[in-house]
């Protein structure tokens, strides 16, 4: 896939399948989780992760799995 060829091989599954993933966090996510967290290689990140959009459903369904307060 042209878009996994442009990220870092280090930040890509084994299988190639998208985002290698330590746990639940993407191994591109830098920062906290709760405190300030920004994607390492945001002019890069794949389809999925531009349409997450904060406060939208799968940011507060993450945020949620994290504990994180939704309001």
């Amino acid at each position: 896939d042209e878009q996994l060829d442009r990220i870092p091989l280090e930040l890509v599954a084994a299988d190639q399948s998208g985002m290698r993933c330590e746990g639940a966090r993407c191994s591109a996510l830098t920062g906290e989780v709760g405190k300030h967290t920004a994607c390492g290689i945001y002019d890069l990140r794949p389809d999925v992760c531009r349409a997450c959009m904060p406060g939208g459903d799968d940011c507060l369904m993450a945020r949620t799995a994290h504990g994180l307060s939704v309001s």
